[in-house]
Protein backbone atom coordinates (compact mmCIF):
# COMPACT_ATOMS: atom_id res chain seq x y z
CA UNK A 1 0.00 0.00 0.00
CA UNK A 2 2.52 2.40 0.75
CA UNK A 3 4.48 1.33 -2.41
CA UNK A 4 1.33 2.60 -4.14
CA UNK A 5 0.86 5.79 -2.48
CA UNK A 6 4.27 6.54 -3.37
CA UNK A 7 3.65 5.90 -6.92
CA UNK A 8 1.05 7.89 -6.90
CA UNK A 9 1.22 12.09 -8.33
CA UNK A 10 0.99 14.46 -5.15
CA UNK A 11 -2.52 15.74 -4.92
CA UNK A 12 -2.87 18.81 -7.40
CA UNK A 13 -2.05 22.77 -6.00
CA UNK A 14 -5.11 24.60 -5.57
CA UNK A 15 -6.28 26.49 -8.68
CA UNK A 16 -5.50 30.32 -8.84
CA UNK A 17 -7.52 33.04 -7.60
CA UNK A 18 -10.65 33.99 -9.82
CA UNK A 19 -10.83 37.61 -10.33
CA UNK A 20 -14.45 37.48 -9.36
CA UNK A 21 -16.16 36.67 -5.99
CA UNK A 22 -18.46 33.78 -8.15
CA UNK A 23 -16.17 32.34 -9.88
CA UNK A 24 -13.80 31.92 -6.30
CA UNK A 25 -16.71 30.65 -4.58
CA UNK A 26 -16.90 28.03 -8.03
CA UNK A 27 -13.58 27.06 -7.60
CA UNK A 28 -14.10 26.73 -3.91
CA UNK A 29 -16.81 24.09 -4.33
CA UNK A 30 -14.70 22.02 -7.01
CA UNK A 31 -11.83 22.24 -4.86
CA UNK A 32 -14.06 21.11 -2.02
CA UNK A 33 -15.60 18.23 -3.86
CA UNK A 34 -12.02 17.08 -5.69
CA UNK A 35 -10.75 14.73 -2.77
CA UNK A 36 -13.87 12.02 -2.74
CA UNK A 37 -14.92 10.85 0.95
CA UNK A 38 -13.31 7.43 2.37
CA UNK A 39 -15.25 4.31 1.95
CA UNK A 40 -16.11 4.21 5.42
CA UNK A 41 -17.93 8.00 5.24
CA UNK A 42 -19.69 7.09 2.29
CA UNK A 43 -23.45 8.02 2.93
CA UNK A 44 -22.76 9.23 6.04
CA UNK A 45 -25.14 12.49 5.72
CA UNK A 46 -27.58 9.46 6.23
CA UNK A 47 -25.86 7.40 8.79
CA UNK A 48 -26.22 10.80 11.17
CA UNK A 49 -29.57 11.39 10.50
CA UNK A 50 -30.60 7.82 11.69
CA UNK A 51 -27.82 7.91 14.42
CA UNK A 52 -26.93 11.60 16.02
CA UNK A 53 -29.47 13.01 18.70
CA UNK A 54 -30.02 9.61 20.12
CA UNK A 55 -28.90 7.44 23.23
CA UNK A 56 -31.96 4.77 23.78
CA UNK A 57 -30.80 2.83 27.17
CA UNK A 58 -27.84 5.16 28.66
CA UNK A 59 -27.39 7.64 30.53
CA UNK A 60 -24.16 9.55 28.90
CA UNK A 61 -21.93 12.22 29.89
CA UNK A 62 -19.01 13.38 27.78
CA UNK A 63 -16.39 16.16 28.82
CA UNK A 64 -14.36 17.97 26.30
CA UNK A 65 -10.94 20.19 27.05
CA UNK A 66 -8.05 21.40 26.13
CA UNK A 67 -5.24 22.46 28.02
CA UNK A 68 -2.71 25.63 27.23
CA UNK A 69 -0.22 23.44 25.72
CA UNK A 70 -2.72 21.97 23.07
CA UNK A 71 -3.45 18.91 24.91
CA UNK A 72 -7.01 17.81 24.29
CA UNK A 73 -8.76 15.80 26.91
CA UNK A 74 -12.16 13.87 26.25
CA UNK A 75 -14.21 12.16 29.25
CA UNK A 76 -16.76 9.79 28.29
CA UNK A 77 -18.82 8.17 30.85
CA UNK A 78 -22.22 6.14 30.72
CA UNK A 79 -24.64 3.77 32.50
CA UNK A 80 -26.99 1.58 30.83
CA UNK A 81 -30.31 1.81 32.60
CA UNK A 82 -31.16 -1.50 31.93
CA UNK A 83 -28.32 -3.76 33.26
CA UNK A 84 -27.23 -0.48 35.55
CA UNK A 85 -23.41 -1.32 34.15
CA UNK A 86 -21.70 1.69 34.20
CA UNK A 87 -18.08 2.13 31.87
CA UNK A 88 -16.32 5.15 31.17
CA UNK A 89 -13.39 6.31 28.73
CA UNK A 90 -10.47 8.67 28.68
CA UNK A 91 -8.73 9.74 25.74
CA UNK A 92 -5.83 12.57 24.97
CA UNK A 93 -4.89 14.24 21.88
CA UNK A 94 -1.90 16.30 21.09
CA UNK A 95 -1.19 17.57 17.76
CA UNK A 96 2.92 18.63 16.55
CA UNK A 97 1.26 20.72 13.42
CA UNK A 98 4.41 21.56 12.77
CA UNK A 99 5.86 18.16 12.27
CA UNK A 100 2.22 16.81 10.95
CA UNK A 101 2.61 14.42 14.24
CA UNK A 102 -0.32 13.73 16.52
CA UNK A 103 -0.32 11.50 19.29
CA UNK A 104 -3.73 10.07 20.56
CA UNK A 105 -3.82 8.01 23.78
CA UNK A 106 -7.16 6.17 25.19
CA UNK A 107 -7.97 4.34 28.12
CA UNK A 108 -11.50 2.85 29.46
CA UNK A 109 -12.70 1.20 32.11
CA UNK A 110 -12.25 -2.51 30.82
CA UNK A 111 -8.57 -1.63 31.34
CA UNK A 112 -7.87 -1.46 27.67
CA UNK A 113 -4.96 1.21 26.35
CA UNK A 114 -4.72 1.95 23.20
CA UNK A 115 -2.20 4.59 21.59
CA UNK A 116 -2.06 5.79 17.99
CA UNK A 117 0.77 7.69 16.54
CA UNK A 118 0.39 9.49 12.85
CA UNK A 119 2.31 11.17 10.35
CA UNK A 120 0.46 13.18 8.01
CA UNK A 121 1.73 15.13 4.82
CA UNK A 122 5.29 14.99 5.81
CA UNK A 123 6.31 11.79 3.26
CA UNK A 124 4.31 12.89 0.67
CA UNK A 125 1.45 15.34 0.29
CA UNK A 126 -2.05 13.51 0.74
CA UNK A 127 -0.09 10.74 2.64
CA UNK A 128 -1.08 9.56 6.14
CA UNK A 129 0.52 6.81 7.78
CA UNK A 130 -0.70 5.84 11.45
CA UNK A 131 0.72 2.96 13.78
CA UNK A 132 -2.22 1.92 16.32
CA UNK A 133 -1.64 -0.52 19.53
CA UNK A 134 -3.54 -1.69 22.19
CA UNK A 135 -2.57 -3.82 25.25
CA UNK A 136 -4.84 -5.53 27.75
CA UNK A 137 -2.80 -5.10 30.95
CA UNK A 138 -4.27 -8.15 33.40
CA UNK A 139 -4.56 -10.81 30.24
CA UNK A 140 -0.77 -9.47 28.47
CA UNK A 141 -2.68 -9.39 25.14
CA UNK A 142 -1.12 -7.35 22.54
CA UNK A 143 -2.58 -6.06 19.18
CA UNK A 144 -1.55 -3.70 16.30
CA UNK A 145 -2.62 -2.09 13.20
CA UNK A 146 -0.54 -0.07 10.42
CA UNK A 147 -2.47 2.51 8.83
CA UNK A 148 -2.74 4.12 5.55
CA UNK A 149 -3.96 6.66 3.63
CA UNK A 150 -3.99 8.80 0.75
CA UNK A 151 -5.83 11.62 -0.81
CA UNK A 152 -5.66 13.37 -4.10
CA UNK A 153 -7.78 14.80 -6.52
CA UNK A 154 -10.69 12.61 -7.37
CA UNK A 155 -8.64 9.64 -5.80
CA UNK A 156 -8.75 8.42 -1.60
CA UNK A 157 -6.82 5.60 -0.88
CA UNK A 158 -6.38 3.37 2.28
CA UNK A 159 -4.78 0.51 3.57
CA UNK A 160 -4.83 -1.07 7.00
CA UNK A 161 -2.66 -4.28 8.01
CA UNK A 162 -3.96 -6.15 10.92
CA UNK A 163 -1.22 -7.55 12.62
CA UNK A 164 -3.34 -10.04 14.29
CA UNK A 165 -3.77 -12.62 11.56
CA UNK A 166 -2.41 -10.64 9.87
CA UNK A 167 -5.21 -9.20 7.69
CA UNK A 168 -5.10 -6.72 4.88
CA UNK A 169 -7.40 -4.33 4.85
CA UNK A 170 -7.78 -2.01 1.33
CA UNK A 171 -10.18 0.62 0.52
CA UNK A 172 -10.63 2.93 -2.58
CA UNK A 173 -12.67 5.53 -3.51
CA UNK A 174 -12.92 7.44 -6.92
CA UNK A 175 -15.00 10.19 -7.44
CA UNK A 176 -15.90 12.81 -10.25
CA UNK A 177 -18.35 15.09 -10.68
CA UNK A 178 -20.37 14.34 -7.59
CA UNK A 179 -20.06 10.69 -9.09
CA UNK A 180 -18.11 8.20 -6.35
CA UNK A 181 -17.23 4.22 -6.58
CA UNK A 182 -15.73 2.60 -4.12
CA UNK A 183 -14.22 -1.02 -3.26
CA UNK A 184 -13.46 -2.76 -0.10
CA UNK A 185 -11.88 -5.81 0.31
CA UNK A 186 -10.14 -7.71 3.45
CA UNK A 187 -7.49 -10.77 2.74
CA UNK A 188 -6.56 -12.59 5.36
CA UNK A 189 -3.42 -13.95 4.63
CA UNK A 190 -2.32 -16.89 6.97
CA UNK A 191 -6.06 -18.53 5.17
CA UNK A 192 -5.26 -16.75 1.91
CA UNK A 193 -8.99 -16.18 1.41
CA UNK A 194 -10.65 -13.17 0.83
CA UNK A 195 -12.98 -12.55 3.94
CA UNK A 196 -13.85 -9.15 2.61
CA UNK A 197 -15.80 -7.86 -0.94
CA UNK A 198 -17.79 -5.05 -1.00
CA UNK A 199 -18.89 -2.17 -3.27
CA UNK A 200 -20.45 0.87 -3.44
CA UNK A 201 -22.00 3.75 -5.71
CA UNK A 202 -22.83 7.00 -4.87
CA UNK A 203 -23.81 10.40 -6.29
CA UNK A 204 -23.34 13.84 -3.79
CA UNK A 205 -24.97 17.29 -4.79
CA UNK A 206 -25.06 20.52 -2.61
CA UNK A 207 -28.83 19.28 -1.14
CA UNK A 208 -28.93 15.32 -2.43
CA UNK A 209 -26.95 12.32 -1.59
CA UNK A 210 -27.56 8.87 -3.13
CA UNK A 211 -25.48 5.74 -2.18
CA UNK A 212 -26.00 2.06 -2.72
CA UNK A 213 -23.50 -0.69 -1.59
CA UNK A 214 -23.46 -4.53 -2.19
CA UNK A 215 -21.60 -6.43 0.22
CA UNK A 216 -19.98 -9.78 0.13
CA UNK A 217 -22.39 -10.25 -3.07
CA UNK A 218 -25.44 -11.23 -0.33
CA UNK A 219 -26.57 -7.35 1.52
CA UNK A 220 -27.24 -5.33 -0.33
CA UNK A 221 -28.15 -1.52 1.22
CA UNK A 222 -28.81 1.49 0.05
CA UNK A 223 -29.60 5.05 1.22
CA UNK A 224 -31.27 8.91 0.46
CA UNK A 225 -30.30 12.01 2.16
CA UNK A 226 -32.15 15.80 1.31
CA UNK A 227 -31.41 18.51 2.65
CA UNK A 228 -35.02 20.00 2.50
CA UNK A 229 -34.09 23.60 3.78
CA UNK A 230 -32.13 25.34 6.50
CA UNK A 231 -34.13 23.87 9.01
CA UNK A 232 -35.30 20.64 7.97
CA UNK A 233 -32.86 17.08 6.45
CA UNK A 234 -34.33 14.03 5.70
CA UNK A 235 -33.08 10.24 5.12
CA UNK A 236 -34.01 7.17 4.04
CA UNK A 237 -32.05 3.73 4.26
CA UNK A 238 -32.81 0.65 2.61
CA UNK A 239 -31.33 -3.03 3.34
CA UNK A 240 -32.15 -6.39 1.94
CA UNK A 241 -30.34 -9.69 2.00
CA UNK A 242 -30.10 -12.05 -0.37
CA UNK A 243 -32.35 -15.56 -0.09
CA UNK A 244 -34.46 -13.65 2.20
CA UNK A 245 -38.01 -12.10 1.65
CA UNK A 246 -37.54 -9.42 4.14
CA UNK A 247 -36.26 -5.94 3.09
CA UNK A 248 -35.76 -3.93 6.09
CA UNK A 249 -36.25 -0.09 5.66
CA UNK A 250 -36.23 3.48 7.61
CA UNK A 251 -37.00 6.99 7.59
CA UNK A 252 -35.64 9.58 9.60
CA UNK A 253 -35.52 13.31 10.04
CA UNK A 254 -34.31 16.19 11.45
CA UNK A 255 -35.56 19.46 12.44
CA UNK A 256 -33.81 22.92 13.59
CA UNK A 257 -36.23 24.18 16.28
CA UNK A 258 -33.57 27.31 16.65
CA UNK A 259 -30.44 28.06 16.82
CA UNK A 260 -29.87 26.17 19.33
CA UNK A 261 -32.44 23.71 19.78
CA UNK A 262 -32.98 20.50 17.37
CA UNK A 263 -35.62 17.50 17.03
CA UNK A 264 -35.19 14.68 15.74
CA UNK A 265 -37.24 11.18 14.54
CA UNK A 266 -36.94 8.01 12.83
CA UNK A 267 -39.20 5.10 12.65
CA UNK A 268 -38.44 1.17 10.83
CA UNK A 269 -40.06 -0.97 9.36
CA UNK A 270 -40.29 -3.40 12.60
CA UNK A 271 -42.49 -0.22 14.24
CA UNK A 272 -39.56 0.88 16.33
CA UNK A 273 -39.91 4.94 16.91
CA UNK A 274 -37.19 6.95 18.02
CA UNK A 275 -37.48 10.62 19.08
CA UNK A 276 -34.66 12.86 20.43
CA UNK A 277 -34.44 16.07 21.40
CA UNK A 278 -30.99 18.25 21.46
CA UNK A 279 -30.60 21.50 23.29
CA UNK A 280 -27.72 24.23 23.59
CA UNK A 281 -28.34 25.50 27.18
CA UNK A 282 -25.09 27.58 27.16
CA UNK A 283 -22.04 27.79 24.67
CA UNK A 284 -20.13 24.26 25.15
CA UNK A 285 -23.14 22.92 27.25
CA UNK A 286 -25.61 20.76 25.33
CA UNK A 287 -28.24 18.09 26.76
CA UNK A 288 -29.55 15.83 24.69
CA UNK A 289 -33.15 13.16 25.60
CA UNK A 290 -34.19 10.38 23.36
CA UNK A 291 -36.72 7.47 23.34
CA UNK A 292 -37.35 4.35 21.85
CA UNK A 293 -41.12 3.57 21.31
CA UNK A 294 -41.92 -0.32 20.42
CA UNK A 295 -45.06 0.50 18.03
CA UNK A 296 -45.71 -2.91 17.85
CA UNK A 297 -45.76 -4.11 21.61
CA UNK A 298 -46.76 -0.65 23.19
CA UNK A 299 -48.59 -2.12 26.08
CA UNK A 300 -46.03 -4.59 26.89
CA UNK A 301 -43.53 -2.23 27.94
CA UNK A 302 -39.86 -2.40 27.26
CA UNK A 303 -39.56 1.65 25.39
CA UNK A 304 -36.16 2.69 26.33
CA UNK A 305 -35.24 5.92 27.11
CA UNK A 306 -32.02 7.70 27.57
CA UNK A 307 -30.08 10.80 28.57
CA UNK A 308 -27.17 12.50 27.52
CA UNK A 309 -24.81 15.34 28.51
CA UNK A 310 -22.19 17.00 26.22
CA UNK A 311 -19.68 19.71 28.56
CA UNK A 312 -16.75 21.43 26.72
CA UNK A 313 -14.57 24.15 27.58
Amino acid sequence: CLMVSALLPSPSSSSSSSSSSSSSSSASFVRTMAVPPSYSDLGKAAKDIFSKGYGFGVVKLDLKTKSQSGVEFNTSGSSNTDTGKASGSLETKYKMKELGLSVNQKWNTDNTLGTEVTVEDQLAQGLKISMDTSFVPHTGKKSGKLKTGYKRDYVNLGCDVDFEGPIVHAAAVLGYEGWVVGYQMAFDTAKSKLSQNNFALGYKTGDFQLHTNVNDGTEFGGSIYQKVNEELETAVTLAWTAGSNNTRFGIAAKYKLDKDASLSAKVNNASLIGIGYTQSLRPGVKVTLSALVDGKNFNAGGHKVGMGFELEA
